[in-house]
């Protein structure tokens, strides 16, 4: 169906040499559904359409973000949109129960149809832009997993191929299966574990980064507090980077950028973006924005430019490795095909 609103034009970027081209800047719907607390589903349809509205077309999601929750919220934003307009990135593979316990992963080749065909359904479109594991499955050579999609690119079902978290060689054994458009990975100031190995692999392939956690799960936004309560589904309050000692080692960094940020006349959440954004034009960095105050600050990001002296600040400021604590908790780490040396 035809829209009848008029999206802004922002800035575009292809996702790697044979991906689709996309606006240079992508929501990451996951915070509307799940992990990051409640959530306002009419603030979040809101700010999906005014992502819409702005020009973003890069949607990026998950089948087990709010066990489907996510998919059919990001129905209901599209209804009366022209569909064709928009890029919708799904990940699928995660095992949960009823209760949202995570027991497992499965990305072998009937699981991988099966969840494609539930996806389809859920979002109500008969093809996905971007299908990609979310993890590398232990059990199942990549190679599988790759020729499965690869099948379901041939029925038109899925246009490109993605991979999330997985190392050089991972990719490298994938690429020779079938063109991957992007590789979906943790990318900001204090998560940069990528730039020594994955990404020249990635760049040597061909392969886009579409950047999530560019905040650090808000942690870089300015908007943290030491103080801040956590609702009990949120995820940060078992991160290793929000304990004790670590988050007033980590808010200690963000407000040293913060000044770099003030001197710009641009927010700590806009330098941040704006940071990973001007590592490469083969990157688009992702924002879990669920409210449009926090989308319009985002956006903002696409007008600031950092010269080789901010960069320089910035680098100072917040060196590699300048973070307290992981990513990630030890055994979902140790899952990580990507952080394997």
């Amino acid at each position: 169906m035809t829209s009848t609103h008029t999206p802004a034009h922002l800035p575009t970027r292809r996702l790697g040499t044979t991906g689709p081209v996309t606006s240079a800047l992508g929501l990451g719907a996951m915070g509307m559904s799940d992990l990051y607390g409640p959530a306002d589903e009419a603030e979040s349809i809101a700010t999906l359409h005014a992502a819409l509205d702005a020009g973003i077309t890069l949607i990026d999601t998950g089948d087990f973000y709010g066990m489907g929750h996510n998919e059919l919220l990001i129905r209901e934003a599209l209804r009366g949109r022209d569909r064709d307009s928009v890029r919708i990135s799904v990940k699928y593979g995660a095992q949960r129960d009823p209760a949202g316990n995570w027991i497992g992963y499965d990305a072998g080749p009937a699981a991988t149809k099966t969840a494609l065909a539930y996806t389809l359904r859920r979002l109500g479109t008969d093809h996905v832009d971007v299908y990609r594991p979310a993890r590398l499955d232990p059990q199942v050579p990549i190679e599988e997993t790759v020729g499965a999609i690869a099948e379901l690119v041939q029925a038109g079902y899925v246009r490109h191929i993605g991979l999330s978290e997985v190392g050089a060689e991972t990719l490298r054994r994938a690429a020779a299966v079938h063109p991957i458009s992007d590789l979906q990975i943790e990318y900001s100031l204090i998560s940069r574990s990528l730039e020594a190995e994955v990404l020249p692999a990635a760049r040597e392939l061909g392969i886009g980064i579409t950047a999530y956690g560019v905040l650090s799960r808000g942690l870089l936004s300015g908007h943290w507090s030491a103080g801040r309560e956590l609702h009990g589904t949120d995820f940060r309050g078992h991160s290793p980077r929000f304990q004790g000692e670590n988050l007033a080692h980590n808010l200690s960094l963000v407000e040293q950028l913060g000044r770099i940020a003030e001197a710009k006349g641009a927010s700590t959440a806009q330098v941040a973006i704006a940071w990973v954004a001007q590592q490469g034009e083969d990157i688009v960095p992702l924002v879990g924005a669920r409210r449009r105050e926090r989308l319009t600050e985002a956006l903002g990001a696409l007008d600031l430019r950092l010269d080789p002296a901010d960069l320089a600040a910035i680098e100072a400021a917040v060196p590699v490795g300048a973070a307290a604590g992981d990513r990630y908790a030890a055994a979902q780490m140790a899952s990580l095909d990507s952080e394997r040396r």
